[in-house]
Formats: C-alpha cells, sequence, structure tokens
C-alpha cells in the first residue's frame, strides 16, 4: 500500500479538499468578499429555486410525455412506470442543477468574483504574470467558457444518472465516481477567473489542473458535495471562488502562504 506522504496522490487530494474551507476562512475574515460572493449566488438560487417550482407544477404532465409508450398500459403500470418517471426527471434536473449552478453564477458574477479572486491573489503576493482584458472580452469568455462547461455537464450528468439505477453499483460506485466528475468539472469551472487574469484560456486550465488531478479533484469534490447541502451552493459560493484562486496558484506554482511582514 502506498503511503500518505508528501506529493502522495492522497496527501494532495486532502489538501486540495482543505482549499475549500481555508477560502471560507479568509471570507469570514472580510465581510466585503462574503457580501460580494453572496450577490450573484443569491441571484442564481432565485433562478434555480424558481425553475424548480415551475419543474414540479408541470411534474405531472412531463412524465406523461416521457412514458408516451405507455398510454395503452393498464392503468396500474401506467402509473407506475409515471410516478418513477416523474422521480427520475426531478432526480436528474437535481443532479444537472448542482453541475450547472456554479458555471451560470460565474457568469452572473464575473465582476464580484474577479474582484474577490483577485483580492486573494494580492495577499499572497500578487500576479506577477497579469494579462489586462477588457470587461466586454472576459465576459465574452466567460460566456463561451461556461456553455462549454454546462454542455458537458449535461452529456456527463445524464449517464451518471442513468448509472445509478444499477443494483448495487449505482448506490456505491456510482456516487464516488459523480462526485468525482462533478468535482473535476467544478474545479475547471471555479478556476477561470485567476486563469484569464493571466490571459489563459479553458484549454490551458484544463491542462494545468490535469498536471496537478488529485489536488485538483480533492478541491472540487469537496466542493460538489458541500454543494449538494441545502442552500450550500448559495452560502458557500464566496469561499469556493477564494479557494479556487488558492487552487489556481497552487498549480502554477505561486505562494499561497502571506509573505512576511
Amino acid at each position: 500500500m502506498r503511503p500518505i506522504g508528501p506529493g502522495s496522490p492522497v496527501r494532495e487530494f486532502l489538501l486540495g479538499a482543505a482549499l475549500l474551507p481555508r477560502g471560507l476562512g479568509l471570507c469570514l475574515r472580510n465581510p466585503r468578499l462574503l457580501v460580494l460572493g453572496l450577490i450573484p449566488a443569491v441571484i442564481s438560487g432565485i433562478l434555480y429555486t424558481s425553475a424548480l417550482i415551475a419543474l414540479l407544477a408541470f411534474l405531472p404532465e412531463v412524465s406523461r410525455a416521457v412514458t408516451w409508450f405507455a398510454d395503452d398500459w393498464d392503468a396500474g403500470w401506467r402509473d407506475l412506470v409515471q410516478v418513477l418517471a416523474g422521480v427520475g426527471v426531478v432526480g436528474l434536473s437535481g443532479l444537472i442543477g448542482v453541475l450547472t449552478f456554479t458555471a451560470v453564477t460565474l457568469l452572473i458574477g464575473d465582476p464580484f468574483y474577479e474582484t474577490i479572486s483577485g483580492l486573494v491573489e494580492q495577499r499572497f503576493g500578487g500576479v506577477p504574470d497579469e494579462v489586462e482584458v477588457p470587461w466586454w472580452r472576459s465576459l465574452g469568455r466567460s460566456l463561451v467558457d461556461s456553455l462549454r462547461l454546462i454542455a458537458l455537464s449535461v452529456l456527463l450528468g445524464i449517464p451518471l444518472f442513468l448509472l445509478g439505477f444499477l443494483p448495487f453499483v449505482g448506490q456505491t460506485v456510482v456516487p464516488v465516481l459523480g462526485a468525482l466528475v462533478g468535482g473535476w468539472l467544478l474545479a475547471v469551472e471555479l478556476t477561470g477567473v485567476p486563469f484569464q487574469r493571466r490571459g489563459r484560456r479553458l484549454a490551458d486550465r484544463r491542462a494545468a489542473l490535469r498536471t496537478n488531478r488529485p489536488l485538483a479533484l480533492g478541491f472540487g469534490a469537496a466542493v460538489f458535495v458541500c454543494f449538494l447541502l441545502p442552500l450550500g451552493a448559495i452560502l458557500l459560493m464566496p469561499g469556493a471562488v477564494a479557494g479556487a484562486a488558492l487552487l489556481a496558484r497552487r498549480v502554477l506554482g505561486l505562494p499561497i502562504e502571506a509573505p512576511p511582514a
């Protein structure tokens, strides 16, 4: 068995997971960061809650539409299939919601999270290779990257949800796999701001995180699990953004400890 020593995958995974509470701690010590991070998260939360309410209101119609093949079945079997379909639609919508919430929130709050990420980086030595990008160009890049990540989240989320119905595997292996896949996507999404500050695009981000995969997976998986908690995605979003700034600095070889006074 491989020891848990310096540089080991397990140690790096745990160090990555610790970046989330560390980022949250930075925000709690600076109320300005906390408020800045909560505003776009609350807006996204309202949008997603409204969408969920609308889905539940029309769920019977949606269930009947996706089970059209059972229209001629006996009433008992037809109703059972429609109920299972309704549960499936709600579950799939919830999974996709978790995977896309971050991308949508980052897009809405781009200026807010730019400020949070910038203040965190200043605290630990700044950005030596910072590139000035006009806000309109930064917003355009964020939109393109967010759409690509949302599409990827949906494509990966659907098969993971379907695999969840497999006996035993669906209740053991699939949740762990889902947390790792979702965690990777969240790590890529959340590090967008610090990488854009350096003029680096989505492909550069993925390549840098790939060289530090256990660290990125540890951070992303911690965010994914916490975002599953009620109001977790809203309340922890500022900490996730701050933690992502620390993750970006770590994978780029920059210090994440405050310089000596």
